[in-house]
């Protein structure tokens, strides 16, 4: 996502999704596969990557398909290999049935109706890429690689720990919503933004990064909170 870049215009939401009975239904149904797209960001330079260290805290459980339990809220996301630290905000959907997205570049945000961070099934997650003013909160998402660590905080101090499994660049017409926000077996996450070529017609870019990871068993830290 871009948020008043170049333009009279503001880019769209994103074009992630549309609701349709309460059911995510996909933007043209078609995988549109870039595959490790070097160009799939904006004009501002990379510069250095901010030093982020895992936050502290209590380890999350790995969820349970079988099992049923609550599940505290996200309030912030930490990744280390993008230099990301970020409160999470709450996202909705908009009166047109798309996806909300954070009215500032500065902090990504969580979808309230995709599952919680740990739960079993995706969480999703959005941020921009930038603005006019430069930079967004995951402007280096598309440099994410497998291995690579994401942590989530919940509001009761846990922390729940991802890895990346894959990344990849969607054209927005083609976007896959069912492999982004379909029921999976498994705690998920689902980190998204926009990249890939900018239009200046319509003031948005033309395809979104997707970064795909699943929850991991995490180990306990000493908190340094009060």
């Amino acid at each position: 996502m871009s948020r008043g870049r170049h333009a009279a215009r503001r880019s769209r939401p994103a074009g992630l999704i549309v609701l349709l009975a309460g059911s995510l239904v996909a933007l043209g149904g078609v995988i549109g596969l870039v595959a490790n797209d070097p160009s799939g960001s904006s004009g501002y330079p990379l510069g250095r990557t901010p030093h982020v260290d895992a936050p502290r805290g209590r380890a999350a459980a790995l969820a349970i398909a079988s099992g049923r339990h609550s599940v505290p809220r996200p309030v912030s996301l930490v990744v280390p290999a993008i230099g990301v630290r970020s409160k999470l905000i709450r996202l909705g959907t908009t009166s047109a049935g798309t996806l909300q997205v954070p009215t500032t570049t500065s902090e990504a945000g969580w979808y309230t109706a995709s599952a919680r961070p740990g739960a079993i099934g995706p969480a999703v997650i959005a941020g921009h890429v930038d603005s006019t003013a430069g930079e967004g909160i995951f402007f280096r998402l598309r440099l994410l690689r497998p291995g690579d660590k994401v942590f989530v905080r919940r509001a009761d101090g846990t922390v729940a720990q991802f890895v990346i499994t894959a990344v990849r660049f969607y054209v927005k017409t083609r976007f896959p919503t069912s492999a982004v926000y379909g029921p999976v077996p498994y705690a998920a996450i689902r980190l998204i933004t926009c990249g890939g070529v900018f239009d200046h017609a319509t003031g948005s870019y033309l395809s979104n990064v997707v970064a795909y990871g699943r929850q991991i068993a995490g180990r306990h830290h000493a908190s340094h909170r009060k």
